[in-house]
């Protein structure tokens, strides 16, 4: 927030507003912040005078806010809190030495995002050791602690039991597409709309290995909700194996946007019009989780938040999944 004169808003007019703001009184919040009043004063004034308009209405009763500064407080707690975490985590990644994680990923994201994520944070001074695994053993290795972060994936109305100590944080929103051989009727269209999904109910359907993974819920409840119970010929996590029987017209399954390639001879994946049909790919670890430290530094940050080295995981699995839908950006 600036003037048309260029100047900007000075951190301790935002802490001199909130202190007024909690305490009642200008006198009230010198204390509270250790300041002397004529200190706060002088920082709500310039305030007043760089936004052009009162923050306070004062009174012998004590100071409350007007409607521009009670503005200004919520975007400035805002504000604060940002600088807070900013320093926070600096010191944090500062003290850290050279981390180690245990970072579990199903394999689809694995393939695709691994080999950046890694990279990333090396340049950092974190090391990961890798588990690849699926959900549900994923999901309960987190709830015990047995890794320090997990990449997983629910769809809507299948979130996945995590307990409530572990905090996650979504870092791609991935579309499940339909697979079909190229010589399957509705492969002609560019998008499947829910009465068109339906009305697959006599194929034969590829689904995964686990019978809890909540892609394959989401199908099968749609289909169920209809009447309809759904023909698995074959279950397998193979994604080769996968696109090799759909090709040969045997079967007809769903892809995650993020396991699929450019192209694949005789299969054609086309968008489901549902938003039910997409998976929300979560970075799930304890709040306050403790990095294994070598050396100086380590240990654990407090809050409902991840610690320092797995926020800067999550960082980096962003900007892997950006480079792999965008690889000229890298």
């Amino acid at each position: 927030m600036t003037s048309n004169g260029g100047a900007m808003i000075d951190l301790r007019q935002l802490q001199a507003l909130r202190a007024v703001r909690r305490e009642g009184s200008v006198t009230r919040a010198g204390r509270a912040l250790g300041w002397s009043q004529p200190t706060v004063d002088y920082h709500l004034r310039n305030l007043e005078r760089l936004i052009g308009s009162p923050v306070l209405e004062r009174s012998k009763r004590g100071s409350t806010l007007t409607p521009v500064g009670v503005l200004v407080a919520d975007r400035g707690e805002e504000i604060l809190a940002l600088t807070d975490r900013a320093l926070r985590d600096a010191r944090d990644l500062a003290q850290m030495g050279r981390a180690r994680l245990r970072f579990g990923t199903f394999p689809t994201a694995a393939a695709k995002l691994l080999p950046s994520i890694v990279a990333q944070v090396a340049d950092l001074g974190i090391e990961i050791d890798a588990v690849l695994e699926e959900v549900s053993p994923l999901v309960a290795h987190v709830n015990d602690r047995t890794l320090d972060a997990a990449l997983l994936y629910s769809v809507p109305g299948y979130e996945v039991p995590l307990r409530p100590d572990i905090v996650t944080t979504e870092v791609l929103r991935d579309p499940l597409l339909l697979a079909l051989p190229e010589d399957h009727p509705l492969a002609e269209r560019s998008s499947i709309d829910r009465e068109a999904l339906l009305s697959l109910h006599d194929e034969r359907w590829l689904l995964g290995t686990s019978r809890d993974d909540p892609m394959d819920s989401v199908l099968v409840d749609a289909f169920t909700t209809h009447g309809h119970e759904l023909e698995v010929a074959i279950r397998t996590d193979d994604f080769q194996v996968m696109l090799g029987m759909i090709a040969a017209g045997m079967v007809i399954g769903l892809v995650a946007k993020l396991a699929a390639g450019p192209t694949h001879p005789g299969v054609v994946l086309r968008p489901i019009d549902d938003p039910a049909f997409a998976r929300s790919v979560l970075l799930a670890a304890p709040a306050g989780g403790r990095a294994n430290a070598r050396g100086e530094g380590g240990g654990e940050v407090g809050g409902e938040q991840p610690s320092t080295a797995v926020r800067q995981l999550a960082a980096a699995i962003r900007h892997a999944v950006a480079l792999s839908e965008h690889p000229a950006a890298g």
